[in-house]
């Protein structure tokens, strides 16, 4: 029954602000019954229409489950509601944090709604009074690890409940509606591009703020855009790019736009009007700014910033600037103050010039957890303080209420003096590595106005409300774990849509601080490209297909798993990709024709020719497997100690072995030993670093208390390295090999190939090589035929597909039985993570029924944990041969199931992380935080191990509950549990 109609006016009402067009269509919808899709930029008010769903299912007597990705998202949307709606008519449910979950509203991660489809009926009929669910941040089901739970929701809710779907702007949001569509029945589809609150572009260089676009105070292009606009249409430029970009040059403009002679004149910057409201752009326009200007996407970009790239390039070439050549007489002095490029400024100088212009509060992005530390501390010590007395003490009264639980003793580990300090002067950092209850004190205070500057990583603008009338993008480019990437045009517009307060901003800015290359035309596209589009990650795992065929049975999951939306895109993929196949063969089939030769067969030469390199290619391979087994069985046999040389390479000389890593010599990238080079450098190499059979030099005693952090454990052994006399020119010899004969100088096929192409009438044709091209032509296109045809038939029912496999896996297993879920797929169907099929596979193995409680913490990190960077294993493993023989055979273990995934052709689970394993046993013995902190075998924040403890703590949770009644592990679980949820473990987890 769809809820009255006054319902949105009674609604509207309440609010403080009119509803915008998108909103009220949405609301709209809503009241007509509808599901609703919206997609918005970042602070355009889409959770206005996720708090109307709420306040429909308190008006009709139903529930709203209001989702969200994170916990800190859904701590501050319990909040918003309970002060709205009274905190009895609001619930919160979280991975470790349970009130009054059977509230009218009610609060939770994404993830806890899947449980809770998956615990229920398939009927749906324990949600029978559940009239609403929003999922906020929607897009998130493009999440390469998480994404797959949007899906599964969206899939199984019961059909009588409304979704209310909450995106960021994306470019198939059509695509992404009409699936709901098919999935959910009728959903209206509301895309809005409009900020509420304007943003403008700018590039800070040297101490200018220039606007990246030329646009007066509307955002359409002013006089000079337009002029230029004209001006490459009548022109009809080269490089205009099909309208995409063109230049022309400017002289100088009138005020009516035409295009006239004029002295350069100087970009503004941003003044200190932005105090007081809008600034007058009319003003601020150059006056005839001499230079190259551009268009991107009909936009004007700063000629003042084209010419300063353009000149830097030239510098960096070895050239002059235009203009800026020596003159006669003038001193090399002269010639480098010209040719000296733009600098990127400081970062507390960068503060100053916000504050100056009136553009605080600000969020800086830094892409480094190190860098915003070290910014706040650069801030600080030039005496920046941007807060006054009465607002230092509200800070200070702030921080005393939210951390009174803190012990004394565990401060200084924490950070919290600096951190403090910081926060006195209106300066903070936010990054994952803090304390939970440090970023959400951040969060609340900058939210009040009390920090003025926040220094951040891009984890910020996942989802948290925290807008600026400022946003800073120190860089374009960010570590992804592996190597610096540029950031995406999703990512740019993610990051700078904080910009700009509704209510509070009359406009928003994003400034990109100018560095060395820095291209304002790519910079352009970025800030001009809106939308991205939203791909799914979908894919069916091991818990999953247990739960489904559990509920359904196997041929209605796998019915279920092809009505996914990684199977719709595959599918509307597949007729391009077809069209695609058809046009080839036609090309393939003409090539054909032409090939033709009065000497002989030219297609029988060609297919020779290609039979030679085959086999020339087979033999090099075989050669290649033959020298990657002896290094894999080489690397196998080395010892901790063992010395060895590393021939090549940024790790090359001498190194010894700390840990030989021999148990991964079945795993796909062979064993990774642990070594410690002649500079004191701990690293983990690969077979990369060794492209022949590796043999030892020598040996050195590495103490059993060699820890890896400690700079001086790796002075004393890098000393014994040296002791040792070995000569790494000298151990070389060893290494190398004597030139092999190639296996192709004797290889019978491979010459009796070579005879029947020398033999054959057209090797003496003279348009041999013409007639080679047009097969040539015609194979790599039939090559690539061949290939779009196996993506084709890939994609057709790709998810149904895999989960053939992982149910042949599971059958393989034992965990299921046709139709039937045996008592082992009942267990592992409550395994919810990432190693869900080791876990269930340990506890039916008993691999833990021996472990303390300190040692059962310690094999159950290894499950958990995943290491930033090169972070490395433990090398000394605490608890004794128990736990030494445990972490044994669960490696063995996950090699088998590995192997058992290569046959069906599977990826699921990863190798074991040992580097969290010291840090559990230690915590849960008792040890003080500092010494567990400090004694870690890899580099933790407080921040990882409060974040690292939650997981840990999630795991060990659900072995208690899904061992065996009569097992012992529950037991030590529930014991372990205990031991690890004390001080500011069991702090950040009740904050």
């Amino acid at each position: 029954m769809s809820p009255a109609p006054e319902a949105l006016e009674e609604f509207a009402a309440s609010l403080a602000f009119g509803l915008d067009p998108f909103q009220h269509e949405a609301l709209v919808a809503l009241v007509a019954g509808d599901s609703v899709l919206v997609a918005a930029p970042t602070g355009a008010g889409k959770t206005v229409v996720g708090e109307f769903a709420a306040h429909l299912a308190l008006r009709g007597g139903t529930r709203c489950f209001y989702t969200t990705p994170i916990k800190a998202l859904s701590n501050q949307k319990y909040a918003d509601l309970a002060a709205r709606y009274g905190a009895g008519a609001v619930g919160l449910l979280t991975g470790d944090t349970v009130r009054n979950g059977s509230a009218p509203i009610v609060v939770m991660t994404t993830e806890v709604l899947r449980n809770m489809l998956y615990a229920g009926p398939a009927d749906g009929s324990d949600l029978a009074d559940l009239g609403y669910v929003v999922m906020d941040e929607v897009h998130y089901l493009a999440d390469r690890q998480r994404g797959a739970v949007w899906e599964e929701v969206i899939i199984h809710l019961p059909a009588h409940v409304r979704l209310v779907s909450l995106s960021a702007t994306v470019s198939n949001a059509e695509e992404f509606g009409e699936w709901l569509i098919t999935v959910r029945g009728h959903t209206r589809v509301v895309v809005s591009d409009h900020r509420p609150v304007p943003l403008w572009q700018h590039v800070l260089a040297e101490r200018t703020l220039h606007d990246l676009f030329l646009e007066d105070a509307t955002g359409r292009p002013d006089g000079a855009a337009a002029a230029l606009a004209r001006a490459a249409s009548e022109h009809n430029l080269a490089d205009a790019g099909g309208g995409v970009q063109a230049r022309v040059s400017l002289a100088g403009t009138a005020g009516d736009g035409s295009i006239r002679p004029g002295r350069a004149g100087q970009q503004g910057s941003v003044g200190q009007q932005e105090r007081g409201g809008q600034r007058n752009r009319a003003d601020r326009r150059s006056n005839g700014a001499r230079g190259s200007a551009a268009l991107t996407g009909g936009r004007v970009v700063n000629p003042d910033l084209v010419r300063l790239a353009r000149d830097e390039s030239r510098m960096l070439a070895g050239g002059y600037p235009a203009g800026a050549g020596r003159s006669r007489g003038a001193g090399p002095g002269a010639g480098a103050a010209r040719r000296r490029t733009a600098r990127s400024p400081g970062r507390p100088e960068v503060v100053e010039r916000l504050d100056r212009d009136g553009l605080l509060p600000a969020i800086v992005f830094v892409f480094s957890r190190v860098g915003c530390d070290s910014a706040v501390t650069a801030c600080v010590r030039t005496g920046m303080r941007l807060v006054g007395p009465a607002e230092q003490q509200r800070i200070r009264t702030i921080v005393r209420e939210r951390t009174a639980g803190i012990p004394d003793a565990d401060r200084g580990v924490l950070g919290f003096w600096p951190w403090l300090e910081g926060l006195e002067r209106g300066i903070a950092a936010h990054h994952a590595g803090m304390l939970p209850t440090f970023k959400e004190i951040v969060e609340e205070l900058f939210v009040a106005g009390l920090v003025r500057v926040v220094f951040a990583t891009e984890t910020l603008a996942l989802g948290i409300n925290m807008p600026a009338r400022t946003v800073v993008l120190e860089r374009l480019t960010k570590f992804n774990g592996e190597s610096r990437v540029d950031i995406t045009a999703g990512e740019y517009t993610q990051l700078t849509g904080r910009a700009g307060r509704r209510g509070i901003d009359v406009e928003g800015h994003a400034v990109v601080l100018w560095q060395s290359g820095l291209d304002p035309l790519a910079l352009a596209g970025l800030a001009s490209t809106r939308t991205y589009p939203l791909r799914s990650s979908f894919r069916p795992s091991y818990n999953m297909a247990v739960n489904l065929v559990g509920r359904l049975g196997r041929d209605r999951a796998r019915a279920v798993l092809e009505s996914s939306f990684a199977q719709f895109q595959a599918d509307r993929d597949v007729v391009g990709l077809a069209r695609t196949v058809t046009r080839n063969l036609e090309a393939v089939a003409e090539l054909r024709a032409a090939l033709s030769c009065d000497r002989g067969d030219a297609a029988e030469y060609d297919q020779l020719r290609r039979d030679i390199k085959a086999r020339e290619t087979a033999l090099s391979r075989e050669g290649s497997a033959r020298r990657r087994a002896d290094t894999v069985a080489a690397l196998a046999r080395l010892r901790t100690g063992d010395v060895v040389l590393v021939p090549a390479g940024r790790r090359s000389g001498l190194a010894v072995v700390l840990d030989a890593d021999s148990s991964s010599a079945s795993a796909p990238e062979g064993p990774r030993p642990v070594v410690l080079t002649a500079d004191r450098q701990v690293r983990r190499l690969s077979l990369t670093d060794f492209p022949n059979a590796v043999e030892p030099l020598g040996r050195v005693r590495v103490p059993r208390s060699f820890n890896p952090r400690s700079a001086q454990s790796r002075r004393d052994l890098a000393s014994s390295l040296r002791a040792t006399g070995l000569d790494a020119d000298e151990g070389a010899a060893p290494g190398r090999r004597a030139k092999i004969r190639a296996a192709a100088a004797d290889d019978a096929e491979l010459s009796r190939l070579r005879r029947a192409l020398r033999a054959h009438p057209v090797h003496e044709c003279p348009r041999r090589e013409e007639h080679l091209r047009s097969g040539e032509r015609a194979s790599k296109l039939e090559k690539e035929t061949a290939g779009i045809s196996r993506s084709v038939e890939g994609r057709t029912n790709t998810v149904a597909k895999t989960f053939d496999r992982v149910r042949a896996a599971l059958t393989e297993l034992g965990y299921l039985d046709g139709d039937a879920v045996t008592d082992s797929g009942r267990l592992l169907a409550r395994v919810y993570c990432e190693q869900d099929l080791l876990v269930a596979e340990c506890v039916r193995a008993g691999l833990w029924e021996d472990l303390d409680a300190p040692a059962l913490a310690a094999a159950v990190s290894t499950l958990v944990f995943e290491p930033r960077g090169e972070d490395l294993a433990a090398l000394a493993l605490p608890g004794g041969a128990v736990l030494a023989d445990c972490l044994e055979r669960m490696a063995r273990l996950a090699d088998r199931l590995g192997a058992t995934e290569a046959r069906h052709r599977l990826q699921f689970l990863r190798p074991l992380e040992l580097g969290f394993a010291v840090t559990a046993h230690d915590w849960a013995r008792g040890r003080p935080l500092e010494r567990v902190l400090t004694s870690s075998a890899v580099d933790l924040t407080a921040g990882d191990f409060v974040r690292w403890m939650r997981q840990l703590l999630d795991l060990l949770d659900q072995i208690s509950k899904i061992a065996p009644e009569d097992a012992r592990v529950r037991r030590t679980a529930r014991t372990a549990m205990d031991a690890l949820r004390r001080g500011v473990v069991a702090y950040a987890m009740a904050s």
